[in-house]
């Protein structure tokens, strides 16, 4: 894998986990860990990139189809993709309830 793939996902990435924390800090809320777990995960995914780039762990036999890197690779990635929709999504609409309320003059 080229530094060049490694850059562009890891830059977007470690973007995402940076944001998620940030957010996750400011309000300890579900739709928060929900986010921060799932970059967190991707996180996970590019560092499995750079460690099959890099040839560390080799007993991991990164790249090869039935191995241990291979599956920490997959479902990382797959948590990562779902759970961070799935947490940005959750606090969309959170946001939005608390503007509506706000609009309509309180919560009572």
């Amino acid at each position: 894998m080229s530094a060049t793939t490694l850059l562009g996902i890891g830059a977007p990435a470690c973007l995402m986990f940076a944001g998620a924390l940030v957010l996750f800090f400011r309000g300890k809320t579900v739709s928060s860990f929900l986010q921060l777990l799932g970059a967190g995960c991707l996180m996970v995914v590019v560092l499995t990139h750079v460690s099959e780039a890099l040839h560390l762990f080799p007993w991991m036999q990164w790249g090869l189809s039935q191995s241990v890197g291979h599956y920490v690779d997959f479902w990382s990635a797959v948590l990562g993709l779902t759970l961070f929709p799935i947490g940005y999504f959750f606090h969309a609409l959170t946001i939005r309830r608390a503007a509506f309320v706000s609009i309509q003059g309180g919560g009572s």
